[in-house]
């Protein structure tokens, strides 16, 4: 009798499961930003998060979570139901680069989620103060010769990934310059255009108006070819300095443990929504290039991305803190 109620049991329960599935979504979902509000993780968030509310008529709601770099919305994600949702939004930092900076990292990027795509990439952009006299990389790496770490390189943060991609920069060239950590990317920009540090790795889509409008010099692209709404900007590998092909890049996941049909139709949804008309031209117009792969690219991606971060991060002794 015993064994007859268990089996009704486990089948009512895969009933009822089977059916939330079916009806996926049902209610609304939100999706985890682990970063302030108004950054380019956030606007991804809510520009996929607009076509699927038009697309299937459940909110959805973007829960910005900020704090240790996104440590702490990733491990909120981590403990959420695996339902579908629940969806994390984050960046660069969080899926290849947390984990080899902080000690207690409340998640693992490799175990604890369920990969959904890589939304964007877009490379960084070397940019200087208008006052600093280099016109060029070759410039910046001779005043870095002549008088090491003289010259300031501001960042969001210690190892966020502007920080990094300097440290790579500098690992490559043999010239180190004087890092100058800020809290957030808005006032490093700020202190950058003001004078008040000389140059930066600054992601394009945040320097373009501040190139455009003359408040920022632009030296060079980080990509592995010129960015597209800088086509006249080489590369760093074209100005000298091979091995530093940067991307920033922003990507969703949900927990651990999603069925596989919901994650089927988020990913089919999320890639349909970042190649909507209006949204993909939007993004590209910022000098985001669009992804969208699918969850078996996004895996090997992040792998190789863990693996070259950890090196640069073990070279540099660079810790969060």
């Amino acid at each position: 009798m015993k064994t007859k109620q268990l089996v009704l049991g486990l089948a009512m329960g895969m009933a009822v499961t089977l059916g939330a599935q079916a009806g996926y979504p049902d209610k609304p979902i939100t999706f985890v930003v682990p970063f302030p509000a108004g950054g380019s993780t956030d606007a991804i968030a809510r520009a996929v998060g607009a076509k699927l509310t038009a697309r299937y008529g459940q909110p959805v709601i973007v829960d910005n979570r900020p704090g240790a770099t996104g440590a702490i919305g990733a491990g909120l994600v981590k403990r959420a139901a695996p339902d579908g949702y629940t969806v994390m939004v984050a960046s660069i930092g969080v899926y290849a680069m947390n984990q080899w900076l902080q000690k207690k990292l409340p998640y693992d990027p490799a175990k604890d989620f369920d990969l959904l795509t890589v939304a964007v990439q877009a490379p960084n952009v070397l940019v200087a103060h208008p006052g600093v006299p280099v016109n060029s990389v070759a410039d910046i790496i001779a005043k870095l010769k002549k008088s090491p770490g003289k010259l300031s390189f501001a960042s969001s943060g210690n190892g966020s990934s502007d920080h990094l991609t300097a440290e790579l920069f500098w690992q490559k060239s043999g010239a180190r310059g004087l890092h100058v950590p800020y809290k957030g990317g808005a006032p490093a920009v700020t202190d950058l255009i003001g004078g008040q540090v000389d140059v930066s790795f600054v992601n394009v889509n945040t320097a373009l108006p501040h190139i455009r409008a003359g408040k920022l010099k632009a030296l060079a692209v980080t990509g592995d070819r010129r960015a597209a709404v800088l086509p006249k900007l080489p590369t760093l590998a074209e100005s000298g300095v091979p091995g530093v092909d940067i991307y920033s890049w922003q990507a969703f996941a949900a927990p651990k443990g999603l069925p596989k049909d919901v994650k089927a139709k988020l990913h089919a949804a999320i890639v349909a929504a970042l190649n909507e008309p209006d949204v993909k031209a939007k993004l590209v117009e910022q000098g985001f290039e669009i992804v969208a792969n699918t969850p078996e690219q996004f895996q090997a991606f992040q792998g190789v991305e863990q693996a070259r971060w950890k090196t640069v991060i073990e070279t540099g002794k660079i810790t969060s803190n």
